[in-house]
This record gives structure tokens, C-alpha cells and sequence, in this order.
């Protein structure tokens, strides 16, 4: 009697612990318009969203900007975040376009052999739950272990963005950006005890990540969520 509790205590703490690894891998690209060689992992980060157990978010950073061309994607935090990562990651030797898997891994983002074999020994650190509310207006993280100093981000990006590049190493190519990030927030702290955020949902054509993110880069918990499909046109009534 007692080895079949025990078995079944057993198999119940593997199915929690299954439970609680379950969370998308957080991959993020410092891409830039203007930069030649960023177009393949452009490509790559869009063929990564698409996959159920990836969350691909793609930062335009500024250094590339120039007077022949301005990436219209770009933003100074998102190169403030590139040069976070660099203190612990790349020390000194920033680069694009450089793919960040799960805060604590950099590999050259055009590099599909590299990028691939990194998600495959990817272990996300599932230390919270994190869930969107059905109707996208909250955001409840879970209790859990939290490390000194943890946030709450919530990243806000375009699903799809295309442009004409009229100048640059790029001049006269149509750049097709994925999940191109337009604002990324911290809007809280997480203690280690449960806690709900308000958010404000995303529009039609953009979507939203909630990530719990540790003070060295290690992602804690992360989910993401989409609004609402294009509507399509109806046909007129006969």
C-alpha cells in the first residue's frame, strides 16, 4: 500500500514539475535595417515565431542608423538592452545581428546551424507562472522563488512590418520584420508572492510579451499574446 502512495506521490511531482518547465523560450534579435548581413536572421526570427514553444521578439537598434538610412524600427532602448546583455554576455564586443536566447546565451543570429543548436539545449527556467487574462487587460504572475531584484517587462511589438529600404548597405531590398519590439516597460516588481498587473491589450496587428526577468538576464517565467485577427473585408449583399 505504502510503495503505491509513494509511486503515485512520485508521478505526481513529475507531472507538477513537467507543468512548471513548460513555458516558451525567449529569443531575442538585435537587428537593424541597415546593416547587410541581418536580412537572414530577420528571416530566421520569423520563421521562429511561428513555433508554439518560442517567444521571438526583434529590437532594432540605433547604431546602424546613418544619413543614407534610418531603420524606422529602431529605438535607444533597444540598444541600451543590447549593451545590458553586454556586460555579462559579449563584454565589449557588441554586435549585428546577434540573437539572445533565454537572457543567458549570444550566437550570431544568420547563423541557423548555431541558433538551432542553441534552443535545443535551451532550459527555460520556469521559477513562476506567468498568464494573460482572456480578455488581454491583466497579466498574474504566480508565486515561486524569486531572486533579489526581478521585473516584470511587458514587451509591446508589430507582428509583421514591411519596408522599401531607399538607402544603405540595403538600399533597394523589401525588409520584412517580425515581431518588431515598440516599447518594452518594466512595470513592476516581482517578490516571489502573486501578483496581477493591469495591461492594456494589444491592437489589431501587434501582440504583447509579459517576461519575469532576473537582475543577470535569466528569464523567470514568460507568455505572450496577440490581438485580435485582421478582420476581413465582408462581400456585398446581393
Amino acid at each position: 500500500m505504502m510503495k503505491a502512495v509513494f509511486a503515485g506521490l512520485i508521478l505526481l511531482l513529475s507531472s507538477v514539475a513537467a507543468f512548471a518547465e513548460s513555458r516558451p523560450v525567449v529569443v531575442e534579435l538585435f537587428t537593424s535595417q541597415g546593416c547587410s548581413s541581418c536580412p537572414p536572421a530577420d528571416r530566421l526570427l520569423g520563421e521562429l515565431a511561428k513555433r508554439p514553444d518560442i517567444i521571438a521578439l526583434g529590437f532594432h537598434i540605433t547604431y546602424w542608423d546613418g544619413a543614407q538610412w534610418r531603420d524606422p524600427l529602431s529605438r535607444p532602448e533597444s540598444t541600451e538592452r543590447q549593451k545590458a546583455y553586454d556586460d555579462h554576455l559579449t563584454r565589449g564586443q557588441i554586435y549585428t545581428p546577434q540573437m539572445v536566447i533565454e537572457g543567458t546565451e549570444d550566437v550570431i543570429g544568420s547563423d541557423r546551424s548555431l541558433v538551432l543548436a542553441a534552443l535545443d539545449k535551451a532550459k527555460p527556467v520556469a521559477a513562476t507562472t506567468v498568464s494573460i487574462a482572456r480578455d488581454r487587460r491583466s497579466a498574474t504572475i504566480g508565486a515561486g522563488a524569486a531572486p533579489r531584484g526581478a521585473g516584470v517587462l511587458v514587451a509591446r511589438y508589430v507582428l509583421t512590418h514591411t519596408t522599401q529600404v531607399r538607402g544603405g548597405e540595403n538600399a533597394g531590398r523589401s525588409a520584412t520584420d517580425t515581431n518588431a519590439v515598440t516599447s518594452l516597460t518594466m512595470i513592476g516588481d516581482w517578490n516571489g508572492q502573486a501578483a496581477t498587473f493591469p495591461i492594456q491589450p494589444p491592437a489589431e496587428g501587434e501582440g504583447l510579451a509579459i517576461l519575469v526577468q532576473a537582475p543577470d538576464g535569466r528569464f523567470l517565467g514568460a507568455a505572450s499574446t496577440e490581438g485580435p485577427a485582421t478582420s476581413l473585408p465582408q462581400a456585398p449583399r446581393a
